[in-house]
């Protein structure tokens, strides 16, 4: 089992730290101690052995919350402070990005630190920011109806496609309902098509000097590109589709039942693809995970932590998402205990759906450093090595 670590990240303070700096991430000084514990977070984690740490995308938290604005930025600072972890947002909302220019983004930090890089994909929830940042798609939320989710999907799904063409060799060209290469998709003349077909790719120009392709630069370090995960997910729909095109799925599913159920839905749309895998290969599990010298701790813990987002935001756009912590823990959403609660935990994860990716959610920015700090230690130290690949 490999291990990950994400956080949202947030700009730490109490509740009644918002409720007094607000708006707190305006704060110069608040966002530098996250900044500064997102650093000392993700070198913890490549002490302990974790294979990658990894964040959230979401925009225009004025509350401080779910803070992954700027992904690439963060992902460069994070390559520049640490020396074998690998690193990424889990992930890129990719339907509020441009697909060429995220491509060579991801091509250029994977470069500069020798493929320390991985990819994770989302479609977005919130429309505060999706609906601003994805207006050249027309693209808001699935959660504003299923319309609105099936646009979303399509819209995602062709921007995925010419992502993965733009990191290949070969020169391409795309004529898709909402992107097209080049533009206009039929091409134009190209005057300097001499050098392009003397020193370019191949196929990038034809015999009479038009432009007819085009090839992105770089390459990603790692061939045919980094890891590519999909952000947590409940959907049937969208493992089926992971599982066609490759992509880890996170899933956020109950556990048992519906995580085994959803990892089953993977291993069998893969077979279909031509891909066999065995049980758990290349599936992910997604738990927050609270651990401490008792289960009380670990309890009052999971009570102050993160849930404070999923009550104050989440359960606003998902009337089904629980606004205590309780419900979570009875579905094993949250892992919540002693060092020896966790470690019966996880060895019922590896009996009933042994993913390859583990991926824990801590909570940097509710609760205090030092308690956050503490608990990967004891998860890395005291559970993770009997069950590390």
């Amino acid at each position: 089992m490999k291990f990950i670590m994400q956080f949202l990240p947030t700009v730490p303070g109490s509740p009644e730290d918002r409720e007094r700096l607000a708006p707190i991430g305006h704060s110069t000084e608040r966002v530098q101690q996250m900044l500064a514990e997102t650093v000392e977070l993700a070198r913890l984690a490549e002490d302990l052995g974790f294979t990658a740490a990894t964040w959230s995308e979401h925009h225009f938290y004025t509350e401080g919350l779910e803070f992954g604005a700027g992904p690439i930025p963060h992902l460069v600072h994070l390559l520049g402070k640490t020396k074998r972890i690998k690193l990424g947002p889990v992930g890129f909302v990719l339907p509020t990005w441009d697909p060429i220019r995220l491509a060579e983004d991801v091509a250029w930090a994977d470069q500069m630190s020798r493929g320390r890089v991985i990819v994770g994909l989302a479609r977005g929830v919130f429309p505060r920011w999706v609906n601003v940042l994805g207006q050249r798609y027309g693209v808001v939320p699935g959660v504003l109806g299923p319309a609105e989710e099936e646009h979303n999907r399509e819209v995602f799904e062709e921007l995925f496609k010419v992502m993965k063409l733009a990191w290949a060799d070969e020169a391409f060209s795309f004529d898709g309902k909402y992107y097209k290469v080049p533009v206009p998709a039929s091409g134009h003349e190209w005057l300097p098509h001499e050098a392009t077909r003397r020193y370019g790719a191949p196929g990038e120009v034809d015999d009479q000097g038009w432009l007819r392709k085009i090839s992105v630069v770089p390459k990603p370090y790692q061939k045919p590109h980094p890891q590519l995960f999909q952000a947590l997910t409940t959907n049937e729909e969208t493992i089926r589709w992971a599982a066609r095109e490759g992509v880890v799925p996170m899933v956020f599913l109950p556990f048992p039942d519906l995580a085994v159920q959803g990892a089953g839905f993977y291993r069998e749309e893969a077979a279909k693809a031509g891909r066999t895998l065995a049980r758990g290969e290349s599936v992910g599990l997604a738990r927050l995970m609270y651990i401490a010298n008792t289960r009380e701790q670990a309890l009052e813990s999971a009570r102050n932590g993160s849930i404070f987002v999923y009550r104050q935001f989440h359960s606003k756009f998902y009337k089904q998402i629980p606004t205590t912590i309780e419900p979570f823990i009875d579905a094993n959403v949250a892992f919540v205990g002693s060092v020896d609660d966790l470690r019966r935990k996880m060895e019922s994860v590896r009996e009933r759906m042994n993913p390859e990716y583990f991926m824990i959610l801590v909570d940097q920015g509710f609760l205090p450093f030092d308690e956050v700090k503490q608990q990967i230690e004891l998860f890395g130290t005291k559970v993770m090595p009997e069950l590390m690949a």
